[in-house]
C-alpha cells in the first residue's frame, strides 16, 4: 500500500480529483494519509476532512526562512512514513522536499510543458494571447527545484474562439489536470512507472 500525502493551497479544487479517485477506488494499493496545507482557513481542508482525511496545517509565518519552513514539511512527511507527495494545487516553493522525495513527487500544469515555461502566471491567459489553438496539461514528477522535471503524462485541450483565460483555465483543469493526476498516481501505485535517462516510461 502506497502511503501518501498532498500538498495543497486554496479552495483544493485538484484535491477532489484524487479524493473522487479514492471514493470511486479508481487507485488501487493507495491510501491518502493526510492533505498539508499552510492555510488553516483553505477550503481544500475542508475537503479532506470530509472526505475522512486528516488535514494539518503547517504555518509559514512560524518559521524564519522558507527553508526551514520546508524541513518542517520534509520532517512531517518522514515522521508519517510518506512514499509519494501529491502536488494538489501547493504554491510555495517546495525548497528541501525534492531532495528527500526524488521522483516520489506528483503534480500537474496547465499546459503541454515545455510550451510557456518561461511564463510566470497565468499559462491559460498567456496561451490565449499567443493565439494557439490547442493547450493542454502535463503531470510530471517534480525535479530537484520543486519544477516540471520528468513528464509522465499529457493531454491535449482546444482552445475555443469564445473561451477567457477563466473559462479555459477551468476546462484544462476538468479535461486535463484533474485526469492527469489521478491517473499519473494509478500508475505510480501499480508500479508501472520507469525512469529511464529523462524519460518516463510506462510499463504493460
Amino acid at each position: 500500500m502506497v502511503r501518501a500525502a498532498a500538498l495543497v493551497s486554496g479552495d483544493g479544487a485538484m484535491l477532489q480529483a484524487i479524493l473522487d479517485s479514492m471514493y470511486f477506488k479508481e487507485i488501487e494499493n493507495f491510501k491518502l494519509v493526510a492533505v498539508i496545507s499552510p492555510e488553516k482557513d483553505a477550503y481544500a481542508m475542508k475537503r479532506a476532512l470530509n472526505a475522512g482525511v486528516p488535514a494539518y496545517v503547517v504555518d509559514p509565518e512560524l518559521f524564519p526562512t522558507m527553508t526551514s519552513y520546508s524541513m518542517a514539511i520534509a520532517n512531517k512527511l518522514k515522521d508519517m512514513d510518506i512514499e509519494l507527495v501529491i502536488l494538489a494545487g501547493y504554491e510555495l516553493p517546495l525548497g528541501v522536499v525534492p531532495y528527500q522525495y526524488k521522483n516520489r513527487i506528483i503534480g500537474t500544469c496547465p499546459s503541454i510543458y515545455p510550451a510557456f515555461e518561461d511564463v510566470e502566471g497565468d499559462l491559460c491567459r498567456a496561451a490565449l494571447e499567443r493565439g494557439v489553438k490547442v493547450t493542454g496539461a502535463t503531470a510530471y514528477f517534480a525535479d530537484g527545484d520543486g519544477r516540471v522535471g520528468n513528464i509522465i503524462l499529457q493531454k491535449a485541450v482546444d482552445i475555443m474562439h469564445d473561451d477567457t483565460p477563466e473559462t479555459l483555465r477551468r476546462r484544462v483543469m476538468e479535461e486535463g489536470e484533474w485526469k492527469l493526476l489521478s491517473k499519473a498516481v494509478s500508475l505510480y501505485c501499480a508500479g508501472r512507472l520507469v525512469i529511464h535517462g529523462n524519460r518516463v516510461l510506462i510499463r504493460k
